[in-house]
């Protein structure tokens, strides 16, 4: 907010023209190397349509999980703003491998099939799982030997670096990836995201598309001001650390409630166990949470840069109560 406000002072030129964009753009080498380009936008769904469109042909077919947020939850809109053809793979827990990789990404050379050329993954994934650097460089390994491109749904690569102690390049530049959505409203940010483009080589034409898409904002320094606020200290790290911790402590308080079972593991800001359904309805009136699986019971607990060990150790009661009634 005092980042905002800073930027409310005086007069700058718009659509990125402007002090703050700048100082993005140098932060943004910093943490990805030296050819790195930015290009801030509205929000997490824009960011992943422009970037998936500027890596693809009007042919081209994106290989994801079927967990993927560009699959599940954003309406359809790499199908309809982009025009892509989403390929989902059943993964177990949300991470895509090279050979799944292999199995899912054919069709090269066939005009009746769409043309895999972009393999989407995300970290941490929806699953609150991540990927190791190796693990994203077997894949980016893979995916340049069959001529495709690498895009990761970085929403919460903050908290996959806080939890793996690796600068986010470790597991981007570094492992081959080569377009990233970096997120910025889930580690603080009143809005704005980003597109970073770590390969200029794979890209074509994201100015302008961003601009088509709907996600190139006038004052483009309220949205720069604030990640420049988030990455010229370690307030980024702080936020994705917290979140990640709070995770872990609910993780550990619910664990002791019998019957309560903790079915995935916990590797960042995520966690997801199974209630009994009634639990779940009652908990639900007092607390905001999502159900993963209607059919199994899995409800998914997510934690966040303002969460506090008050709110966690609240909700962890509230569970042992009704599991107790229960």
């Amino acid at each position: 907010m005092a980042a905002l406000a800073a930027a409310n002072v005086g007069h700058q030129p718009a659509y990125g023209a402007d002090v703050h964009t700048a100082r993005l753009r140098e932060l943004i080498k910093d943490y990805f190397g030296e050819q790195a380009e930015v290009y801030p936008v509205f929000n997490g769904s824009g960011a992943n349509v422009v970037g998936l469109q500027a890596m693809c042909d009007r042919w081209s077919a994106v290989v994801c999980p079927d967990s993927a947020h560009i699959h599940l939850d954003e309406c359809g809109a790499p199908e309809k703003v982009a025009g892509l053809k989403l390929v989902p793979v059943p993964t177990p827990d949300g991470k895509l491998t090279p050979e799944l990789l292999d199995r899912y990404a054919w069709g090269f050379g066939d005009q009746h099939h769409a043309q895999p050329k972009v393999v989407s993954i995300t970290q941490s994934t929806e699953l609150g799982t991540r990927y190791t650097p190796g693990e994203i460089a077997a894949i980016g390994a893979l995916a340049r030997e069959r001529g495709m491109l690498v895009h990761v749904d970085g929403a919460r690569l903050a908290n996959a670096a806080a939890a793996l102690g690796l600068p986010p390049r470790a597991f981007t530049t570094d492992a081959g990836v080569d377009v990233l959505s970096f997120g910025g409203t889930k580690n603080g940010l009143m809005l704005g995201e980003a597109i970073v483009v770590l390969n200029p080589d794979a890209v074509c034409g994201t100015a302008y598309l961003r601009k088509a898409a709907l996600q190139l904002a006038s004052k483009m320094r309220y949205v720069s001001a604030q990640f420049v606020a988030l990455l010229e200290g370690d307030l980024w790290l702080r936020n994705a650390g917290h979140a990640n911790a709070m995770a872990t402590r609910l993780a550990t308080a619910v664990a002791q409630v019998p019957g309560v079972e903790i079915v995935r593991p916990v590797q960042a800001n995520a966690v997801f166990a199974v209630l009994p359904r009634e639990v779940t309805e009652r908990l639900r009136k007092r607390f905001r949470f999502h159900v993963w699986d209607e059919r199994t019971g899995e409800v998914r607990w997510m934690c966040s840069f303002d969460t506090t060990e008050a709110d966690v150790d609240a909700f962890a009661a509230a569970i042992a109560r009704e599991m107790a009634a229960a």
